[in-house]
């Protein structure tokens, strides 16, 4: 049942990433209000994909979540690292607003406590019994 709810969570969470993604590769800066220069908007744009494929990656871990350690890792890694870039530049240029303070939410504490949670639900299963061909004859 707990790795259902994390399966559920991480496909949920998952949405974040591949929505906000996308509105950053159909709409450019101008999702977030701003005009910008091409070559600044092309930037944002290519960072919009790599947004949206994270997210497309982690529905990857999904369906066999209990497996999906490293990979959920490196993910993870990704999208702090992430927010740790955006931290910096709010302390830099001052605060972005709530919609980026959500996001830096996502990025420090949400992404963190999915891994964290992924990481028991693999050292569960690893310890669980695995079960022999008679025993799955019978369950």
């Amino acid at each position: 049942m707990e790795r259902l709810a994390l399966q559920i969570c991480v496909a949920l969470a998952g949405l974040v990433p591949v929505a906000g993604g996308m509105d950053g590769v159909i709409w450019g800066a101008g999702a977030m209000g701003e005009m910008a220069p091409t070559a600044m908007d092309s930037q944002f744009r290519f960072l919009s994909g790599l947004l949206a494929a994270i997210g497309v990656a982690y529905w990857t871990t999904v369906p066999e979540i209990e497996r999906a350690g490293q990979r959920f890792m490196l993910l993870t890694l990704i999208i702090v690292a992430g927010g740790f870039a955006r931290a910096l530049g709010m302390l830099i240029a001052g605060p972005p607003g709530n919609l980026m303070s959500a996001a830096l939410a996502l990025e420090l504490v949400v992404a963190p406590a999915l891994f964290l949670w992924q990481t028991r639900i693999q050292r569960l299963a690893e310890r669980a019994p695995a079960l022999t061909p008679v025993d799955a004859a019978e369950g």
